[in-house]
């Protein structure tokens, strides 16, 4: 059993007593991680307040160091953040000197620095979770690029095994295909959807510009104007809900939408359940958690062409993967909720290959990295 495990992370962090809190499905990954571990130490920007999506860590011997947040978005926040740097290198170097074993979270500020100061320690054991789109011929900002191939490269990055989402030609031993999990063996059931009316179509996660909810929004409009009936849920929060809100009373939309707080798992698992599709065209995603828990269920992901995403659906077998403009997939779609059949078909072809990845098979693995 490893004794010293040390996780660096941008994810902020809510202090309450002993409890340490962060955002939710994060939390519940990391749990499965330090099930393996005697003691961690856990590098990551604290906050003075609960955020409702956050959860408890559950390990008994945690140790939080607390860094400053950065960020270059303006220039007193570059100011701020060009000061706090020395100390959070300081505090990541002094950590992975004491650690077993480093865990890094990618990409991010954080794991940005964490992966130059991996460089200075060649013979600990690291991984690093690489949560974004690994495809190389994506277009990313430099920084996200500069980690993708420090981490790539064998000469700067030793003893390390870097987790990515999807498979990529031409990537350095050091990198291993990964995936996630949300659900267990015991969750596996088969379950045939029928099109009843209304077409339940569901959003789960952040309402940010990155997320396009709106687009989600203007593209369940466009369905109910050729006739579809539907109902559009939305889960989660974020920085768009007052313009989502906007838009639905200026198009009148609030019979065909509604807008929900997060939810936990446990009740989102029934959300999937009783819905047709989940609609997420997203700008970005890493392994996109919401896509493989709604196939869990037989939901159908209506969704983006990016990072892994084509082979989880099999290039459409298991799902509809909108084109770049979104109203071409309006026919797309239709198609499907047309022919009950065809629909089943790919609800069942979603829940085979989602069923595959469960807690268990994800605690196995993990086992074996560590």
């Amino acid at each position: 059993m490893i004794t010293q495990f040390a996780i660096f992370t941008h994810v902020e962090h809510y202090q309450s007593g002993k409890d340490l809190l962060a955002y939710e499905p994060y939390v519940r990954e990391m749990n499965i991680w330090i099930k393996f571990v005697e003691s961690v130490t856990i590098v990551a920007p604290q906050v003075g307040d609960r955020k409702p999506v956050d959860t408890v860590y559950n390990h008994s011997q945690i140790h939080f160091e607390k860094i400053p947040s950065i960020n270059f978005q303006s220039i007193p926040k570059i100011f701020k953040s060009f000061f706090a740097l020395p100390i959070i290198f300081f505090k990541i170097f002094k950590t992975m000197y004491k650690s077993d074993h480093i865990h890094i979270r990618c990409p991010g500020n954080i794991g940005l620095l964490a992966a130059i100061a991996q460089i200075f320690f060649p013979s600990k054991s690291k991984t690093v979770k690489y949560a974004g789109n690994w495809d190389p011929q994506s277009r990313q900002p430099l920084s996200y690029r500069f980690q993708k191939w420090l981490l790539n490269n064998t000469f700067f990055s030793k003893n390390i095994k870097v987790l990515i989402y999807g498979n990529w030609p031409n990537q350095s031993i050091n990198v291993h295909s990964f995936f996630t999990a949300s659900f267990s063996n015991s969750d596996i059931v088969r379950i045939n959807k029928n099109l009843s009316i209304p077409i339940r179509f569901l959003f789960v996660g952040t309402f940010s510009s990155g997320k396009q909810p709106l687009e989600a929004i203007k593209l369940c409009k466009l369905l109910s104007n050729r006739g579809v009936p539907l109902k559009l849920e939305f889960y989660g929060e974020g920085e768009e809900l007052v313009m989502m809100k906007n838009f639905i009373k200026q198009e009148n939309l609030s019979h065909l939408v509604e807008i929900n707080q997060f939810l936990p798992l446990t009740e989102l698992k029934r959300r999937y359940i009783d819905s047709h599709f989940l609609l997420l065209p997203s700008k970005s995603e890493g392994w996109p958690k919401v896509v493989a828990e709604a196939m869990f269920f037989g939901c159908v992901p209506i969704v983006t062409n990016i990072s892994c995403i084509p082979w989880m659906l099999d290039a459409g077998k298991r799902g509809i993967i909108l084109d770049s403009n979104f109203e071409n997939s309006i026919e797309k779609i239709i198609e499907i909720i047309k022919s009950e059949s065809i629909y089943l078909q790919v609800s069942k072809e979603a829940q085979i290959f989602s069923n595959k990845y469960t807690l268990e098979r994800f605690e196995e693995e993990i086992l074996a990295l560590l």
